[in-house]
C-alpha cells in the first residue's frame, strides 16, 4: 500500500537516495532539503524520472521552515536532517559543539513534535528517526556526533513508550559508515580550528583514525535498507544495517559493562 511520506535532509546522500527510492516504488514522497541549490537538484531529478515527489527547501533550524511541516498531511515522518563534526571532545571549541546540537538534537525533536501533533490527531502514522551506530559507541573523535545520536536514541526509545497509546510508531535506523562524503566532510571540519601548538590532542593520531574513512561500505546497501523499513508497519525499533554493524555494536556494548578504569 502507498504512503505519503515526509523526509528531512534528502538533499545529499542517504537522505536523497531514500527519497527517490521510496518514490520510485510508488510512495508520494515529500522531500526537504537544507538549502535552495539541493532542491532545485532534487526537483530536477524527479521530474526526469517522472516520480511522484514534492520538493521545498526546509532548514530544521529555520523556525519558519520548520512550520512548513504543519502544511501537510502524511503517513511517515523521517527525521534524517543532520550535520557531523569531528575533534577531541576534549578541545573542541563549544560553539562547535552547540552548533551540531542545535541541529542533531533541538532541531530534530523541534520537528519531530510538530508531526508528532499531527499523527496525534489522526490517530496512527510512524515517526523514524535516522540514528547511527554511533547511537551507541563511540570511536576517538567522532565523540560530537556520537554525543548527539545518543541524544536521539534516548529520545525515540522514549517517544516510542509515550506515542504508543496514540496509535504512532516510533523507530530508528542506524546506519554503519556508508560513503557518501557525510563521514568525511566532519573528518575535515576539525582542522579548521585545531593548532598543534595550541591543543595538546596530537595530530597524527587525528589522521591515524581517518584512515579507516577509506574502508565504508557502498551507500546503495543502506538506501535499499531505508526504503524496505520506512514504509513497513512492523518492524524492529531498531533496525542497523550491515550485520556487521548490527554484531559490531552488541560486541562493543557487552564489553562495555566490564570496562574497567
Amino acid at each position: 500500500m502507498a504512503k505519503t511520506i515526509f523526509i528531512t535532509g534528502a538533499g545529499s546522500g542517504l537522505g536523497r537516495g531514500a527519497a527517490l527510492g521510496l518514490a520510485k516504488q510508488g510512495h508520494r514522497v515529500i522531500a526537504t532539503t537544507e538549502i535552495t541549490s539541493q532542491k532545485t537538484d532534487l526537483m530536477r531529478e524527479a521530474q526526469e524520472r517522472g516520480f511522484d515527489m514534492e520538493v521545498f527547501k526546509l532548514d530544521i533550524a529555520n523556525e519558519r521552515d520548520r512550520a512548513r511541516i504543519d502544511n501537510h498531511d502524511f503517513d511517515v515522518f523521517v527525521a534524517n536532517a543532520a550535520i557531523n563534526e569531528g575533534g577531541p571532545l576534549g578541545e573542541m571549541p563549544m560553539d562547535r559543539f552547540r552548533a551540531i546540537f542545535e541541529v542533531n538534537v533541538f532541531a530534530t525533536l523541534e520537528s519531530v513534535q510538530l508531526a508528532a501533533r499531527k499523527l496525534v490527531k489522526k490517530g496512527k502514522g510512524k515517526i523514524v528517526f535516522l540514528s547511527s551506530m554511533a547511537g551507541t559507541i563511540t570511536t576517538p573523535y567522532g565523540g560530537p556526533y556520537a554525543a548527539t545520536k545518543h541524544a536521539i536514541e534516548g529520545m525515540a526509545l522514549t517517544l516510542k513508550e509515550e506515542l504508543e497509546e496514540f496509535g504512532v510508531q516510533v523507530a530508528t535506523i542506524n546506519p554503519g559508515a556508508y560513503n557518501t562524503g557525510f563521514n568525511d566532510r566532519a573528518a575535515e571540519e576539525k582542522w579548521k580550528w585545531f593548532d598543534e601548538e595550541k591543543n595538546f590532542t596530537r595530530a597524527e593520531d587525528m589522521k591515524k583514525q581517518e584512515k579507516g574513512l577509506k574502508n565504508q561500505f557502498d551507500p546503495e546497501d543502506m538506501i535499499e535498507k531505508m526504503i524496505e523499513i520506512i514504509p513497513a508497519d512492523h518492524h524492529k525499533f531498531r533496525t542497523v544495517h550491515p550485520e556487521k554493524t548490527e554484531k559490531q555494536m552488541k560486541d562493543t556494548e557487552k564489553e562495555r559493562w566490564d570496562m574497567e578504569i
